[in-house]
């Protein structure tokens, strides 16, 4: 398979990484051009011992990081209130980070690999990368949680980042009796709980009075996944990875702007 067979696939993932990356789409065609017009005259710089997709977002990357190209559309980029805004706030390593494995979906090994670094650099990163988050954005969480030991572990990972756990409930009528005392603006979500109840229940009762991003983090995944809703845009799967938590938990507050947005620093 040639080159341009192998990566043809993965160009428009590349395109909106880029995009979000940079800011603009025209800043991040530009770099996406440079870098093919490399491939085309080198390339045997092309990794062929890595997955095609991952050594193409290590080619763009090196690209990124090595080339500065002007930014048609900058305005973009500094539109106030847009998501956009606070990707670009996100120091650089660690926004690279976060948006390979939060919106690109890639593995922390697989991100490591695109960004030359070791793999337990990738939570050291993406920690960063929350703590900036919740800089910006910070929110109210609650936890629907019946295993102890996880709901703790969770709790940790919430609060590393700069948010706040306001509950942590193991039925279904405490997760509704906790929403009652505070609207959350988050919630992680098991889906069965300790006396038989349902948090996908809780989460369609939450969410009927008003949108709040939802988090499932079960060992049951096909119970969500029936497109009924709450529709699962967040789902992970037990036994979690920390680095996948707080990179879900930064993405579902990233673009959802609900969340209470922090006044700027005077």
């Amino acid at each position: 398979m040639s080159i341009a067979q192998a990566i043809r696939p993965h160009l428009p993932y590349l395109r909106r990484f880029a995009r979000t990356l940079s800011g603009t789409q025209e800043a991040g065609d530009g770099y996406v051009a440079t870098l093919l017009e490399g491939l085309v005259s080198s390339p045997s710089d092309f990794p062929a011992e890595l997955p095609p997709r991952v050594a193409l977002y290590h080619l763009f990357l090196r690209v990124w990081n090595s080339v500065r190209l002007s930014s048609p559309g900058a305005e973009a980029i500094n539109a106030p209130g847009t998501a956009q805004q606070r990707i670009n706030s996100i120091s650089s390593l660690p926004r690279q980070a976060f948006l390979l494995v939060a919106v690109e979906g890639f593995t922390a090994s697989e991100a490591a690999t695109i960004l030359e670094i070791e793999e337990s650099d990738i939570e050291r990163l993406l920690d960063i990368a929350g703590q900036e988050i919740a800089h910006q954005v910070a929110t109210n969480v609650l936890i629907i949680e019946d295993e102890l030991l996880i709901a703790m572990d969770l709790e940790t990972i919430v609060t590393s980042l700069g948010h706040t756990v306001q509950d942590v409930a193991t039925t279904k009528t405490e997760a509704l009796a906790a929403v009652q005392r505070r609207k959350p603006g988050l919630v992680l979500a098991d889906v069965k709980l300790a006396d038989g109840s349902s948090g996908l229940d809780a989460a369609k009762e939450i969410v009927a009075d008003g949108e709040v991003p939802i988090i499932f983090i079960t060992a049951y995944p096909e119970k969500v996944l029936t497109g009924a809703r709450p529709e699962p845009t967040f789902l992970i799967s037990k036994p979690f990875q920390r680095e996948t938590v707080m990179a879900i938990i930064s993405q579902a507050l990233f673009f959802d702007t609900r969340a209470h947005l922090r006044p700027a620093a005077a």
